[in-house]
């Protein structure tokens, strides 16, 4: 997992290097065929992509975004009208079968089908009409990392062909800030000794870095077997924050921009009730309110932060799971390839 965490500037320069001529042409074809609504199917981390993706299209291109429930196909056999929709399967090995069926019966009802995954022979790439390939190499590590950056950064890329105004040269830029956030690991491992005989926590994100919230929270149940619930800051507020008492331990991602208020107020409120408060930071603010900060050294448009945030989020959660003598390649149960109906 560790060394799959620092493949990725390699993994994302490649990426780029070897889609970006590919997503140039959609954008040209798609010009004439702009969709009304565009569905993201997915399971596990590439559903937390997805969650990600849906932000992101909303924000920038004004399209609706809805994200797929396959029970709806594979259980209730229930025939959705996808005319004029834009659906997008997420995979990393592609071949989750319940996500490849709401891709197949999307294709059949006349939707623009995309699958985004890091295997071009497997059985999505062979589904979809267009095929983004995240190009990570082999995942090796069950906990994927290296996948999920890539999927993030084809959702940008997509966005960037369906009209929104994301800079290519920005986008190019993404590895630069991955490698200095890899820079940060001997301090996370050194953070991550304090927490060995945690056993629950919460994650907190909101807008952009939502999605970096259930990503972050999985790493830590599927790693570290942490019982980790993730929340918005505004959903955590309407309830959830009943549960925070002194020393509880509860991860916040707080870059700089729209959603930062939001997390100073959240900040503050656990201040008060005495948390165990870890933020994930490019400001000084969020981290001088904070028990312990993670804080990132580039200062980056909030657009822009979910990749480069999510960094130090595996980086802890690899070196927890070291910390409580476990095996982050193997977690107990678990399997590379997750089949479900």
């Amino acid at each position: 997992m560790l060394e799959e965490i620092r493949q990725q500037p390699t993994a994302l320069s490649r990426t780029l290097s070897a889609e970006i001529r590919h997503v140039e042409k959609f954008k040209r074809a798609i010009a004439s065929r702009r969709p009304k609504l565009i569905v993201l199917a997915a399971r596990g981390t590439s559903d937390n992509a997805a969650q990600f993706g849906r932000y992101l299209l909303e924000i920038t291109t004004g399209i609706p975004v809805s994200l797929a429930a396959p029970s709806i196909h594979t259980l209730y056999h229930a025939a959705i009208d996808f005319r004029d929709a834009l659906v997008i399967g997420i995979s990393q090995s592609g071949e989750s079968t319940d996500t490849n069926l709401v891709l197949e019966r999307a294709r059949a009802q006349g939707a623009l089908t995309i699958g985004i995954t890091n295997e071009a022979s497997s059985a999505m790439a062979g589904l979809a009409e267009e095929v983004f390939l995240v190009r990570a190499e082999k995942e090796k590590s069950v906990a994927a990392t290296k996948t999920f950056t890539g999927q993030v950064l084809m959702l940008y890329l997509l966005a960037h062909a369906l009209g929104a105004a994301i800079d290519l040269d920005d986008l190019r830029r993404i590895p630069e800030w991955v490698e200095s956030a890899l820079g940060l690991e001997k301090q996370i491992a050194a953070l991550s000794e304090r927490y060995r005989f945690m056993e629950h926590a919460v994650v907190v994100g909101r807008g952009l870095n939502y999605a970096n919230a259930f990503e972050f929270a999985l790493k830590l149940m599927e790693t570290c077997y942490v019982v980790a619930e993730r929340f918005s800051s505004a959903d955590f507020l309407h309830g959830p924050i009943a549960l925070v008492e002194p020393s509880f331990p509860v991860f916040l991602f707080a870059p700089s921009g729209v959603t930062a208020p939001s997390m100073r107020e959240m900040l503050e409120k656990l201040q008060e009730l005495k948390a165990e408060t870890v933020v994930i930071s490019d400001s000084g603010s969020p981290v001088r309110a904070a028990t312990r900060s993670i804080r990132l050294r580039s200062r980056l448009k909030e657009l822009y932060t979910p990749i480069p945030y999510i960094l130090p989020a595996q980086l802890f959660a690899a070196c927890l799971a070291a910390q409580k003598g476990l095996d982050p390649d193997r977690p107990r149960t678990l399997t590379k390839v997750t089949r479900t109906l």
